[in-house]
């Protein structure tokens, strides 16, 4: 069994175009070359992968993708980390930042860092948290600053996609972004249980994912009365505030937004924190602004 990366990228690509032409247009291979890939990985491995009409995942498609990803991404990551032992970057820094982690005290950290280098060039992206996990890995971004839910004492459950190092920059109280007219929202704090019933929405690039909701509460339900795949916390806001369903973020990312209320969780102990992920060997303006999001934070 060869499993052959350059196979695993075209079975990626293929499931997730659900086209074999869109597949070799995005890997810029003919899409004789997509359907020879394909083949071949299918006689190594013994079991058909891909159905061909409509294109997508067999059984053993499905299983061998749970695999595919997270081994290409630490191969990608063993690349870039690499790389990194030769290349030295002082002049340029590109963060990622999942949206509530696009913060003031973000703003004022880079500009802190800016002001001391000022022929630094900087980018800001905002992603989803595994995103930005892959972008800090893989070399497409030399910071990441990913936000979400965790026990006092616990690390943020991120991916394992490959070394790297994080560090709290933010902490605060988890709240529930409410309606100004639920019948909570008078309640100083409130315990997540109470809610697990209610409807959600399941924003889990902007807002803690209702699985981890679900798993911490020790509870079913958190059911999704709608699904927002924006980056706009605004936006989710403003769904909130018509009635569409609850979530649950940072007290000061949820706090402010007309015609919601932001209630602090209770029960069980969660906080809302921030980190910042970055290579073992950064690149030169990444302890700087470290420093000042611990400042600012």
């Amino acid at each position: 069994m060869r499993m052959d990366p350059h196979l695993l990228r075209t079975l990626v690509a293929v499931v997730e175009h659900r086209s074999f032409s869109a597949a070799a247009q995005a890997l810029g291979y003919t899409q004789s070359a997509v359907s020879q890939h394909i083949a071949a990985l299918e006689a190594d491995l013994g079991a058909k992968l891909v159905e061909r009409r409509p294109v997508g995942p067999t059984a053993a498609g499905e299983r061998l993708m749970e695999h595919a990803r997270p081994l290409l991404l630490r191969l990608d990551a063993a690349r870039a980390d690499l790389a990194r032992l030769h290349t030295v970057r002082t002049t340029s820094l590109t963060v990622v930042c999942t949206p509530a982690a696009l913060t003031p005290s973000l703003a004022a950290a880079l500009a802190r860092v800016r002001r001391a280098a000022p022929g630094l060039a900087a980018g800001v992206r905002v992603l989803g948290p595994g995103e930005v996990v892959r972008a800090v890995v893989t070399g497409e971004a030399d910071l990441g600053l990913v936000d979400g839910a965790a026990a006092p004492n616990d690390p943020l459950p991120l991916p394992d996609a490959g070394p790297m190092v994080t560090v709290t920059v933010a902490e605060e109280p988890l709240a529930v972004l409410l309606p100004a007219g639920h019948p909570l929202a008078g309640r100083a704090a409130l315990r997540l249980a109470d809610l697990a019933d209610a409807h959600w929405i399941d924003a889990p690039d902007t807002a803690v994912p209702l699985a981890q909701l679900r798993a911490a509460a020790h509870a079913d339900g958190f059911r999704p009365r709608l699904a927002y795949g924006g980056s706009d916390l605004r936006g989710l806001a403003r769904l909130v505030a018509a009635g569409h369903g609850l979530v649950a973020t940072g007290l000061t990312a949820a706090a402010g937004e007309p015609g919601t209320v932001a209630v602090r969780v209770r029960a069980p102990r969660l906080v809302h924190r921030t980190e910042a992920v970055h290579p073992r060997t950064p690149a030169g303006p990444v302890p700087a602004l470290v420093e000042a999001l611990g400042h600012t934070g």
